[in-house]
């Protein structure tokens, strides 16, 4: 009896070992699966979808819709699990460290993110060839598509949404909308402590000290700019300058600054400043409808135009459901789901998919969708998109401004 017990124990123990081997080959040649076997593959499974949680319309629409629709068509659980992306980063730079399986299927990124992941061997890929509707429905000739923040992405990324700045403002108290970085300083000084902005390296704050920085000294130069800080410091010097000048007629004299674009956000609803501003150009018009922004409230771009970019999704080299993770990009990718994405009362993110790839009806589901209040009109914007500046230069930038314009206690 003892001996066909350990028999038995000693078989579970191979087939386990071997069941393990086998899940760890299909993960590794997930890469030579066809799509249906990667869609086999995917059902039943959960997968982690890890990124920015700042934003309860976007929570809402992963969480609600997408979730949902993953489950009911594919048979797969969406976790949801917001973290900052440098926290993201250092979990996987600390797997990765620990040569250990992950725990990361999805991960929300973009720019100097991105840059940094796929500089440190953290990413799979390329994977977007193996999507259906990333080949049938996506410009893949396109730069911002193939480069994130100058960045190439070699099919490491798969574009989720397209983001442009824009300025928000209440038109009950903002007369004399500015057109440049002149009439900016203008309006601060005619409203002292009325407006300020995200203390760098806040996301939306450190977009608004480089459309600053575009709007006196141009865009052209950083292109092809080396990562070198003392070049970069005398190129931005005159827009570092302005905002020294602009900072005493900031909220609190510029003492200080709001540490995130969501605490601005809750200023500008509470009439502590009049202005604030976003990578969303569609979200104002689901903070109207949600009541968290005046009904008066309005957006608007520098005559020169603002920076406009994609962001994207990618899958950690570790991640521990490959299959799971590109199932739920390519839905992602799908016209339903960029079109849901793309209402402004679900998020109101512009959506990445080629409109001359679409049929007529698929035209006509985006056709359909009212864009809201408050929200400039797509040609208009497009018209003046300005691309992104190369992410190895950002945190260079992102530094100049601290060691230059110092909060209260530095």
């Amino acid at each position: 009896m003892k001996r066909i017990l350990a028999f038995i124990i000693i078989f579970s123990l191979v087939f386990s070992l071997a069941a393990c081997n086998q899940n760890k080959s299909k993960v590794e040649n997930i890469s030579e699966m066809e799509w249906n076997q990667i869609l086999e593959s995917a059902k039943g499974t959960t997968v982690n979808f890890y990124g920015w949680g700042g934003s309860q319309m976007t929570n809402n629409w992963i969480d609600t819709y997408l979730a949902k629709r993953l489950k009911e068509e594919y048979d797969i659980t969406l976790n949801r699990v917001p973290m900052n992306i440098d926290d993201i980063l250092n979990k996987l730079l600390g797997e990765k460290q620990l040569n250990t399986e992950g725990t990361v299927d999805i991960v929300w990124i973009n720019g100097e993110n991105f840059y940094t992941a796929k500089s440190n061997d953290l990413l799979y890929g390329p994977f977007v060839e193996k999507l259906p509707n990333f080949k049938k429905y996506v410009d893949t000739d396109s730069v911002e598509v193939e480069y994130d923040f100058g960045f190439p992405v070699e099919g490491y990324e798969a574009p989720y949404g397209k983001a442009q700045f824009v300025m928000v403002y209440d038109k009950e108290r903002v007369k004399n909308v500015p057109i440049d970085h002149k009439t900016l300083l203008e309006m601060a000084k005619n409203n002292p402590g009325k407006f300020t902005y995200p203390a760098p390296p806040d996301f939306t704050g450190s977009a608004f000290v480089r459309n600053i920085i575009y709007d006196i000294v141009g865009y052209e130069q950083f292109l092809t700019m080396k990562a070198d800080k003392e070049t970069v410091k005398k190129a931005i010097e005159p827009a570092i300058d302005y905002l020294k000048t602009l900072k005493p007629y900031l909220w609190k004299e510029g003492k200080t600054y709001p540490a995130t674009i969501a605490q601005l956000d809750n200023m500008y609803s509470d009439n502590e400043v009049i202005m604030s501003m976003t990578y969303n150009p569609n979200s104002v018009a689901g903070k109207i409808i949600t009541g968290e922004f005046p009904e008066t409230t309005n957006t608007f771009v520098f005559e020169k135009g603002t920076i406009g970019n994609t962001h994207f999704l990618a899958v950690p080299k570790n991640a521990p459901n490959k299959a799971g993770a590109l199932v739920v990009i390519n839905f992602i990718l799908s016209v339903q789901a960029q079109a849901s994405k793309y209402n402004p009362e679900n998020w109101g993110d512009l959506p990445v998919l080629d409109y001359q790839k679409l049929t007529e009806d698929e035209k006509k589901v985006f056709e359909a969708i009212k864009i809201g209040k408050g929200v400039l009109p797509q040609d208009y914007l497009l018209s003046h998109r300005l691309p992104e500046i190369p992410a190895k230069l950002i945190p260079i930038i992102e530094e100049i401004w601290i060691e230059n314009i110092p909060t209260e206690g530095e």
